[in-house]
């Protein structure tokens, strides 16, 4: 390797993007698409109904005239579409009672992963601890490391449902302890975190002067009962709170690449001047499509139906194998397979390719806790039969794997 590497940030110097080796993670170099050559289910993949067209059709349509009017050729102002922001901030209030200002409290970003890492780009300095629930979504920690910060992980726990300790997190504050991230529902394990848990962790931000980062990448995909809280309602957490969303996960439109980002406008400001230099401007064309998503987002009901029925399919299935347990999801549209006894979770990744043509995240990439467990994508496919089938594969490859273990009676 290049000695040119050492004059690296460390944090980058570390990355493998799969030119000089086999890289694993779906979302790295090549490999899905390698992996979709091969006819294998991208059951790793957080992309609602990959490979199948889902458009809705009035998004189809807008973007389809975003392209034939000319405008969409040009720049939009890198802090986002007046009209978008707008139908926005109407959302956020109708769903979760924050009245914001749409010019003052919100920014576009180009895509939510632009988003985080511009969330807590102004805060992290070199040698800054950042506290982030374990298991959780790998750029949390990535990003932090990057920024030249210290990602400090809190675990949790399976018994726990993967809710949080709030003990866990008061032992891990010192006087380096700067950002608190969450993913809020959680990815991957699903959890949806209490208003109870929240407030816990706001009078921890608040008693030592902490910022709370929050991705809301999946608060669209809350099953019947849960309550999604926003921790920017809590009081005392609006003006320390940077809240991170998304059109790809609730509503379907990965490919869009549009985010938002919504905080207190002194925060905000310096989100505003900063964002030509940092993350530039989403799409223009994609911000004008997505507009009637947010004038009617009916469809995303018929989508969380869809993830219902699956959720349930697949924790009957996957809960009757011997070596595999799952509990049931709060929100998302993924499963956190605990596949201990079956082995260890990289070789059974590389199990059901071979077995199920069915690809699937390796625990080990969401943090320490998230060793034995296997992240399985459940929106894929616009149809349910073609998940149901990959499904299907799984089980068959698992109850395979159980019985040369002997764990079949």
């Amino acid at each position: 390797m290049s000695d040119i590497l050492k004059r690296m940030k460390p944090a980058f110097a570390k990355l493998d993007g799969g030119l000089f080796s086999t890289a694993e993670k779906a979302d790295v170099g090549d490999v899905a698409s390698r992996m979709e050559e091969m006819g294998v289910a991208m059951m790793s993949w957080a992309d609602p109904f990959k490979p199948d067209p889902s458009t809705p059709e009035p998004v189809l349509e807008a973007a389809v005239n975003a392209i034939k009017e000319g405008t969409s050729s040009h720049y939009i102002m890198p802090i986002g579409s007046p009209e978008l922001k707008k139908l926005i901030a109407e959302r956020i209030e109708k769903k979760s009672g924050l009245k914001l200002d749409p010019e003052r409290n919100l920014i576009i970003n180009p895509g939510s992963d632009n988003g985080l890492l511009f969330a807590i780009f102004p805060w992290i300095c070199p040698g800054d601890e950042v506290l982030i629930h374990d298991p959780s979504y790998p750029n949390n920690f990535q990003d932090v490391e990057i920024l030249g910060g210290v990602p400090v992980a809190v675990p949790t726990y399976e018994e726990d449902g993967w809710h949080i300790r709030i003990e866990e997190y008061k032992k891990r504050v010192t006087d380096k302890t700067k950002m608190i991230i969450l993913t809020n529902p959680n990815n991957p394990t699903g959890a949806c975190y209490t208003r109870k848990e929240l407030e816990e962790l706001a009078e921890l931000c608040i008693e030592n002067d902490l910022i709370c980062v929050v991705d809301q990448a999946f608060e669209d995909t809350v099953f019947e009962g849960i309550e999604m809280v926003n921790m920017a309602q809590i009081p005392g957490m609006w003006e320390r709170t940077v809240t991170v969303c998304s059109v790809s996960k609730g509503m379907g439109l990965s490919g869009f690449r549009v985010g938002w980002t919504y905080a207190d406008d002194i925060i905000m400001d310096k989100m505003h001047a900063s964002a030509v230099s940092i993350q530039g401007a989403a799409s223009t064309m994609a911000q004008k499509a997505v507009i009637p998503a947010f004038k009617d987002d009916s469809f995303i009901q018929e989508y969380v139906m869809k993830y219902e029925n699956r959720r349930k399919y697949g924790y009957e299935l996957f809960n009757s194998i011997p070596g595999v347990s799952v509990l049931l999801p709060d929100a998302g549209f993924y499963f956190w397979l605990n596949v201990k006894e079956l082995g260890d979770s990289s070789e059974i990744v590389n199990y059901l390719i071979k077995e199920a043509l069915v690809n699937c995240n390796d625990g080990k990439f969401y943090g320490a806790q998230g060793s034995g467990y296997l992240r399985v994508i459940f929106a894929v496919f616009e149809k349910d039969e073609d998940c149901y089938a990959a499904c299907d594969r799984m089980a068959e490859a698992f109850r395979k794997r159980a019985e040369e273990r002997g764990l079949l009676v």
